[in-house]
């Protein structure tokens, strides 16, 4: 029986703990072909996000060429989340160096290599600030049609978490995202609204480290670590945002999606890189995205322990 074939995907994120589970997560389908993976700014400074989606590549086994992202947003002055994820944007556990070296190309430039050569359309995983996305789509116009779709993890309907309208990942460039939600391409948005159900408790950080393989492991110290801060903000376990954006991609099914207007906010005192809905069409504008609004939590837990064992047998040194 031939193999369903592979869709080709790009990574772009600022790993930060939740951007290298959804690493880990899309490494582990079958269903993907990773064919770049390109660092933003965000979670920390792009040279340290850049450092560390090289260590977690070392680490997965992905072998994509890895490129250097703009390092700060389009127009506004950079923020970054080291209260949440570290001085190092991803601490914790011990990760390999990585070995081999960084595209000589920008982040812009290996995009617009990797849909020009690939023969069917890509998706791009976005899970950091879409500066990255934005200026590929302003630099080469001529390649929206190599694109499938847009998976963002950014934004919420309902509320921030960086101020009381804003997601830290839309309000770090809210021109960006403006320009990509308008890009009239596929969006698959994956906001607040459904990630802050994305919960995995302590129970299942064990199940995940008594897989017993290096990166069970490292994802379940990921996972405590992650949960030290939410727990003080009364959490019961860590919420692990940006794998929904992949989950949603692979398993459609646990997760409930509906179409709607979504406008990005880039004014405004108070609400600057909010993401405004529109359910019910009163703006009269076509949906411009397929909005990601609940999900069915014990399977998607299911999702992550499984994809951890993928890893049996790979070793790397630390």
């Amino acid at each position: 029986m031939k193999s369903p074939k592979k869709r080709p995907v790009i990574l772009d994120g600022d790993p930060g703990h939740d951007d290298a589970m959804a690493w880990m997560l899309a490494q582990a389908s079958p269903e993907l072909d990773i064919l770049a993976v390109t660092s933003a700014a965000g979670n920390q400074t792009i040279e340290k996000t850049t450092f560390n989606a090289r260590r977690v590549c070392a680490l997965l086994g992905i072998t994509a060429p890895i490129a250097m992202g703009l390092p700060k947003p389009l127009l506004c002055d950079p923020i970054t989340a080291g209260n949440i994820h570290g001085q190092t944007g991803l601490d914790g556990p011990s990760l390999p160096r990585p070995e081999d070296p960084l595209s000589p190309l920008s982040a812009v430039e290996l995009m617009a290599k990797a849909l020009r050569e690939s023969p069917d359309p890509v998706t791009i995983i976005a899970t950091g600030p879409e500066t990255n996305v934005a200026a590929l789509l302003l630099s080469h116009p001529e390649l929206k049609s190599k694109i499938a779709q847009i998976s963002v993890m950014g934004g919420g309907l309902g509320f921030g978490n960086w101020t009381p309208a804003a997601e830290f990942n839309i309000l770090a460039d809210p021109e960006a995202a403006e320009i990509v939600f308008s890009s009239g391409l596929p969006l698959l948005m994956s906001g607040l609204d459904v990630t802050e159900q994305a919960l995995i408790f302590p129970e299942d950080f064990e199940r995940i480290r008594a897989v017993g393989n290096q990166v069970a492991g490292v994802v379940a110290d990921w996972l405590e670590f992650f949960f030290k801060f939410h727990r003080d903000l009364g959490y019961q376990g860590a919420p692990v945002h940006d794998a929904v954006a992949v989950a949603a991609l692979l398993h459609p099914e646990l997760f409930t999606i509906q179409e709607m207007y979504v406008g990005i906010e880039t004014g405004g005192e108070y609400c600057r890189g909010a993401t405004v809905g529109d359910p019910q069409g009163k703006l009269h504008r076509a949906p411009n995205a397929r909005c990601v609004l609940n999900l069915q939590r014990e399977k998607f837990v299911d999702l992550m322990a499984e994809a951890v064992k993928t890893y049996d047998g790979r070793e790397v040194a630390v």
